[in-house]
């Protein structure tokens, strides 16, 4: 009686998940497709089910966007191995990169009320001279420095590294003149966070929660560790299968601290799809193109190999996105690399359909082109030059 009592509880459980989900997402089993065609969830269990296990990946959570809105929420896989615990939609993951566009939304809202001026040197923001920050004392003598501007900071056009500890001499340096082409930088995100702070006399965490986590309802989203994480939060990965455990950050960096869930950064997406806190000059200058690239290849960022293999879709970078075109319209997207982390977010502007990956696995990028191919017909996707090599490839 017992056992019979038990199952009947799990039962209702499932039911109640069930139709819960139904209730927040009620055309979750009739998905649209950027070609019109319909997918439904048991497809996207399926298939998102298979490239787990084949592609090796050990947990990932999965939106998708519909009318700019979430109408597929679901995580899938593990967050811890060791002890069999579920990835859920509200479980803690790193953002890795993602930090950085949620990053920009906020410094937008700060170029819309007249706070920063995206032109403007941001030497000139500053009390004192830039290479006298101990920071950026690796620049004295390099004047170039004044030439740099948050435009270029944010469309990774400033001629920083990606991180000065990849540097030979592990200096950080102006690597070419400021704004003549795109070179993929963290340094350069973390400079305007620098600036910014400077500016608001405001902590980048005070800003990001003021301003983006709370307003758009992210409640498990912070800069920093939080005790609350404790109780959902998944660890990352390698390649092997071997957990590198969670990432309890505990200073706040703009180019990527950022702790949140599926179900928080799906909010995201929908404000930046919808335009949610900015207005509509504000967005689209955000997702216009500020830079083309003719890289082979995002990273390295300053290998010298060109390609025209992406003019069809005039890959471009924006201020914080990146964009190409297709016959659907516009579209931004961004990626999250860190070890044990994989994440890739993309969204067609004018369709209003868009999808979220996030995963805690270094096998992450090797299931990107399936889903994205499968789930959304998206056939666009730059992935030689962002360098997803599919797991079975």
């Amino acid at each position: 009686m017992k056992r019979f009592l038990l199952s009947f509880s799990l039962l209702l459980m499932a039911c109640a998940a069930k139709a819960q989900e139904l209730k927040l997402f009620p055309n979750a089993q009739s998905i649209r497709r950027l070609d019109g065609s319909k997918i439904s969830a048991k497809e996207i269990d399926a298939t998102v089910g298979r490239l787990l296990h084949d592609g090796k990946v050990t947990g990932a959570g999965i939106a998708i966007l519909n009318d700019g809105k979430v109408v597929y929420l679901k995580g899938y896989g593990f967050r811890d191995v060791k002890d069999s615990l579920p990835l859920t939609p509200d479980t803690v993951m790193s953002a890795a990169s993602f930090t950085k566009v949620a990053f920009a939304y906020m410094v937008m809202q700060l170029v819309q009320e007249g706070v920063l001026d995206l032109d403007k040197p941001i030497y000139k923001y500053l009390p004192k001279p830039l290479p006298e920050y101990d920071d950026y004392k690796d620049l004295a003598g390099d004047e170039r420095y004044k030439n740099i501007t948050s435009r270029m900071l944010l469309d990774h056009t400033a001629g920083l590294p990606n991180w000065r500890w990849f540097e030979d001499d592990k200096k950080l340096k102006i690597h070419f003149e400021p704004g003549s082409k795109f070179a993929y930088s963290g340094e350069g995100i973390y400079l305007l966070q620098f600036v910014v702070e400077t500016i608001t006399q405001k902590s980048l965490q005070e800003l990001m929660s003021t301003r983006v986590f709370q307003p758009l309802g992210m409640q498990r989203s912070s800069m920093i560790w939080e005790p609350t994480f404790e109780t959902n939060f998944a660890n990352g990965y390698d390649e092997q299968g071997l957990s590198l455990g969670p990432q309890r950050r505990k200073k706040a960096q703009s180019a990527g601290s950022l702790l949140t869930t599926p179900t928080d950064f799906s909010k995201f997406m929908e404000a930046v799809l919808q335009g949610k806190g900015l207005k509509k000059e504000t967005k689209d200058l955000m997702l216009s193109p500020q830079i083309r690239i003719f890289s082979k290849h995002e990273f390295p960022p300053f290998a010298p190999e060109t390609t025209t293999e992406n003019d069809a879709i005039r890959l471009s970078y924006g201020l914080a996105w990146g964009l190409y075109w297709t016959p659907y319209g516009r579209v931004f997207f961004k990626e999250g690399h860190d070890d044990g982390w994989r994440n890739y977010t993309v969204c067609f502007d004018d369709a209003k359909i868009g999808i979220l990956i996030m995963t805690n696995s270094s096998n992450g990028e090797g299931i990107y082109k399936e889903i994205l191919e499968t789930l959304l017909k998206n056939t666009y996707t730059p992935i030689e030059w962002e360098q997803f090599t599919p797991y079975n490839h």
